[in-house]
């Protein structure tokens, strides 16, 4: 016997009457007593949601009527945010979960970092006939079992001569349902991915016409979360790390310390230096021998990373075991870091007020080290992010 629920509204309030299959009293016990209970698997009640206990029955307000839509209270769905339903959709269990009494809303939270809002005129909002899609195409039971067994057939055919055929059987299953090759509209993934990067050009010109208001330590920081964006591969920084230097000194080991590592999607290792901008810290603004040659900022800095990779390549096998044993609490589970030829990137400096002859140099300087992966000034990040922006 499934629990009996039902939807409905009351002045401006949404309400949910839910009436338990078995002993009654149960829930007002624990709401008494407890600051939250799940109910129906799906949402999250505080005693201040109970507007009515009587006959068994449970009514809580899990929304209010703003406007053309239904305001569900982003607490009780466990969401980032109120979602917003539009009031001409029945309000109805099959809105709130899928098969095995998953959460849909739940699971679109986890995806994307924006309101949830569900049909009508708003500008980011989701049309019902897709979102119909979307509820219809959540894997079913039987579809669920089917990839189970499809995966364990794949493993033990290699051992065993008598198992079933899963993955066919999954297969004709799959013809069986109606599969829609488009759910979410791309333009709401556009929509926030061009606001994230406006976001990230408007704070970036802050920041450069203001560079002396930041110590280093703050200033490395926040170009660091612009840098994990433009750069996705990315997924892990570790700062101050210290690495071992086994030829400074041939008779004892000396430490060294890099600012900022950089750890991607496979736990390869690399370096970035993050220097504060000044007029400028790049090229000599004088010729010599016809050629504008780096400045002591800039030789030095590719200097300094140059033997960090050294001291890193050398370090080998050794130093993932002693980074890892560091770093294990840092690291997703399934991760380790990796020293395989790190390279490093450089951030410094500003290249605006260059002639033509100053940007070729500078190119030609860029493109000479096979250790470097990027060197870019401030004004060459402003125009990627710039140019990043124009693209949508």
């Amino acid at each position: 016997m499934k629990d009996n629920m039902n939807f409905y509204t009351d002045n401006n309030k949404l309400l949910y009457k839910y009436s338990p299959h078995n002993d009654e009293d149960w829930l007002i016990k624990i709401l008494n007593h407890e600051a939250e209970q799940r109910v129906s698997k799906i949402f999250y009640f505080e005693k201040k949601h109970l507007v009515d206990y009587s006959n068994g029955t449970y009514t809580f307000q899990i929304g209010i009527i703003d406007g053309e839509y239904f305001k569900i209270d982003k607490n009780i769905l466990y969401t980032q945010y109120d979602v917003l339903i539009h009031k001409s959709i029945e309000i109805t269990k099959k809105i709130f979960t899928a098969e095995k009494d998953i959460s849909i809303f739940s699971k679109i939270d986890s995806i994307i970092n924006q309101q949830i809002i569900i049909g009508g005129e708003k500008k980011e909002a989701l049309p019902y006939e897709d979102f119909q899609k979307l509820i219809h195409d959540f894997p079913t039971r039987i579809e669920l079992i089917h990839y189970i067994n499809s995966r364990m057939t794949n493993i033990l055919m290699n051992y065993f001569h008598t198992t079933t055929d899963s993955e066919k059987k999954l297969n004709e299953y799959l013809k069986k349902r109606k599969q829609t090759k488009q759910i979410l509209s791309t333009d709401i993934l556009k929509d926030f991915e061009k606001n994230k990067y406006i976001f990230v050009y408007e704070k970036l010109e802050e920041m450069l016409n203001a560079p002396s208001s930041y110590i280093e330590k703050d200033w490395q920081k926040q170009i660091l979360e612009i840098i994990l964006l433009l750069y996705p591969k990315y997924i892990l920084s570790l700062e101050n790390v210290n690495i071992k230097d086994y030829y400074s000194k041939p008779t004892k080991t000396t430490n060294r310390y890099i600012d900022i590592t950089l750890i991607d999607v496979n736990g390869n290792i690399d370096i970035i230096e993050i220097k504060r901008p000044h007029d400028n810290l790049i090229l000599h603004s004088h010729k010599y021998r016809d050629n504008y040659i780096p400045q002591k900022e800039l030789s030095g800095t590719i200097m300094q990373v140059e033997k960090y990779i050294f001291y890193l390549n050398k370090w080998g096998i050794n130093g993932e075991k002693e980074l890892n044993k560091k770093y294990s609490s840092s690291l997703p589970s399934d991760l380790s870091i990796k020293i395989i030829n790190p390279k490093a990137i450089l951030i410094l400096g500003k290249e605006k007020d260059f002639t033509k002859e100053q940007l070729m140099d500078f190119e030609i300087i860029k493109r000479k080290y096979a250790n470097i992966i990027d060197l870019m000034t401030y004004d060459d990040l402003l125009n990627r992010v710039k140019n990043i922006i124009s693209k949508f």
